[in-house]
């Protein structure tokens, strides 16, 4: 299967982890996101239908109106990528506009423009709800026609909302698969970024997803795989949970020679049916080697 890239440049995307995520997603019906983000998972997977959520409103009203006028959206996006709004007057001129617009689509339109244009791609509000992202001062921003497009016909199948997790996790039934792709705990406590969307997501938040998806998995059949630091607070957090480990290389940070390897893991919540599958299935493949 061909790798697709989202449309928008995101701080902890998915695309280089796109064959491990997939390697450890149950099979189902449908794929549930209560953290889309720049939904790669999504993109490069293929379920028959998908429920993605994300607590950012403005990220939610974007894929909306990619999904319904995808045309008109890339015709009009596009006009936004030119020369003259490449200068950090005219990025923060805009920029104040859109804190200031009331309109959903116009809204949509710089909030790609800035996702393409700021710095590196970062998604980031103060504690008033204003964009506050700086001009990233590249040569020529790219303009992802053919990405919008590739989504726009994949949004055919997916269905987007804006809720708090825990009532995503309440939308879903057996035969569902749930995906999470959470704001990361810190590795370190003052590394905490918590300014994604307004209200952030704390460690009572961390303790909340992973007590509801140890729940949904053992009491309703639902399993549920979840991204995150290997960290010891991650680990005891997870202790429910199947947890695999892996190394990846940071694409966002401060400093471009700062970018290091980073250890994060893979939680899955089987169901208890699964389980019983693989008990079954070790024990068949032990006598098979006697």
């Amino acid at each position: 299967m061909k790798k697709n890239r989202a449309f928008l440049k995101w701080a902890g995307g998915k695309y280089s982890l796109i064959e491990p995520i997939s390697a450890r997603l149950p099979h189902g019906k449908k794929l549930i996101e209560p953290f889309v983000g720049a939904g790669s998972v999504f993109l490069n997977t293929d379920y028959d239908s998908y429920l993605l959520n994300d607590i950012n409103q403005d990220l939610i009203t974007l894929y909306q109106f990619v999904k319904r006028r995808p045309k008109t959206f890339i015709q009009d996006a596009r006009k936004l990528f030119v020369d003259r709004n490449n200068q950090p007057d005219a990025y923060y001129a805009l920029r104040a506009a859109f804190n200031a617009s009331s309109d959903p689509y116009y809204r949509s339109l710089l909030f790609l423009y800035m996702n393409r244009h700021g710095y590196n791609g970062l998604c980031r509000y103060n504690s008033k709800g204003i964009f506050n992202v700086p001009f990233g001062d590249y040569r020529k921003p790219y303009f992802p026609e053919k990405e919008l497009e590739h989504f726009a016909e994949k949004a055919r199948k997916a269905k987007f909302i804006c809720r708090p997790f825990e009532q995503v996790f309440r939308r879903a039934r057996q035969g569902d698969v749930i995906y999470c792709d959470p704001p990361y705990a810190p590795l370190v406590q003052a590394s905490n970024f918590t300014s994604y969307a307004t209200g952030g997501f704390g460690l009572t938040d961390q303790h909340e997803l992973a007590r509801r998806a140890a729940q949904v998995a053992k009491k309703r059949d639902i399993p549920v795989l979840i991204s995150n630091h290997d960290t010891e607070l991650t680990r005891a957090l997870y202790k429910q949970a199947d947890i695999s480990s892996l190394s990846v290389s940071r694409s966002i940070s401060q400093k471009g020679d700062g970018r290091k390897p980073v250890t994060e893991l893979l939680a899955l919540y089987n169901t208890d049916s699964a389980a019983s599958n693989v008990v079954s299935i070790n024990k068949k493949l032990k006598k098979v080697g006697t």
